[in-house]
């Protein structure tokens, strides 16, 4: 068999849960649950779960609280995000390591540009030197494009290596919900499901133009890409460069006051500020993510006046953003991203 170009992503396994398992092994096996301040009596979200613990039901972005009546002898421990950063950094020297080029796009996972005879004995490579270097596991999905790995690495979890390429496509993918593909949440498999689009192979065969006029001229023609298993196939071994920066708080009492929620606004702002500056890079664009009581989360972006790292620019780039929104329900989380060009 001859070489050939390959595409390989590589998803760490549970990875903020099994850091944490790593630097306390009496706790493998255990259901663990990480995210806030590790107090599930506290208002905050689930960073990540054991799976141990998602066999409970429990996921990311669900309260802590609500996890813990699921789960309620799951262990819940702290967000530690310098000591994900440290392993992360771990990873990825390994794979660079390698023959491959590797473009990473997360904390836990990166793509691999590889040219084999066999994408597997590679993938199982890619295994060994991950768990060598940190201890840690990792799923390998190998792919003729990056959508197609992406995907593959779903059907190799926990721990494993699946190929999906043109030659599979459809019978792996063809009768799986919309949600399967790469990008495709709920809100977008409502919409199509109003055009009676509701498999991938719905959506192979949707009419281009009508799928335009819904989502857009750009948008909607994607969207059928993704269901033809369209994909970029090339992978671009830069370093990973931050997007943005971001704080944001989850309070213990609801704010009510429009007074108040644009003080913690500020305050947030003047943080974010301060890891600008730490980037070196000025930030263009500046939004604010709100939550309000019980569970609503919207968001609202501006462009800033011109690229600025000050605070008091990012300042006014979020009050006006805050601007935007309506505050007329009880808030219990705020946030603020700056983004940079």
């Amino acid at each position: 068999m001859s070489e050939q170009d390959w595409v390989l992503h590589v998803d760490l396994d549970q990875f903020i849960a099994a850091v944490e398992v790593a630097r306390r092994p009496e706790l493998r096996g255990r259901p663990v649950v990480v995210g806030g301040a590790g107090d599930p009596t506290r208002r905050a979200v689930v960073a990540t779960a054991s799976y141990e613990a998602r066999a409970f039901g429990v996921h990311s972005g669900m309260p802590l609280k609500l996890a813990a009546r699921k789960c309620p002898d799951a262990v819940f421990l702290p967000t530690d995000p310098p000591a994900y950063e440290a392993v992360s950094a771990r990873v990825m020297a390994a794979l660079r390591e390698l023959p491959a080029e590797v473009e990473v796009i997360g904390w836990d996972e990166a793509f691999l540009g590889v040219r084999t005879t066999d994408p597997e004995a590679f993938a199982a490579r890619v295994r060994a030197a991950v768990a060598e270097r940190t201890g840690l596991s990792c799923s390998v999905g190998v792919g003729d494009n990056k959508l197609r790995a992406k995907l593959a690495t779903g059907f190799a979890k926990p721990a494993g290596v699946y190929r999906l390429t043109r030659d599979n496509w459809v019978a792996v993918m063809a009768e799986r919900p919309v949600t399967a593909l790469w990008g495709v949440g709920g809100r977008t498999a409502a919409k199509l499901a109003e055009l009676d689009i509701r498999t991938v192979a719905d959506l192979a065969r949707a009419d281009p133009a009508a799928l335009a006029t819904r989502f857009g001229p750009a948008t909607g023609p994607h969207l059928r890409d993704l269901a033809l298993g369209a994909g970029d196939p090339t992978v671009r071994g830069t370093p990973r460069v931050a997007r943005s920066r971001s704080r944001e708080t989850t309070f213990q009492q609801d704010l009510t006051s429009a007074d108040e929620i644009r003080t913690q606004v500020r305050l947030l702002a003047r943080r974010v500020a301060e890891d600008v500056r730490a980037e070196g890079r000025p930030a263009v664009r500046v939004a604010v993510k709100v939550r309000f009581a019980p569970f609503r989360t919207t968001t609202r972006g501006v462009p800033l006046p011109a690229p600025a790292t000050d605070a008091a620019a990012i300042e006014d780039g979020a009050l006006t953003a805050l601007a935007g929104l309506d505050l007329d329900r009880a808030v219990r989380l705020l946030g603020v991203r700056a983004e940079f060009g």
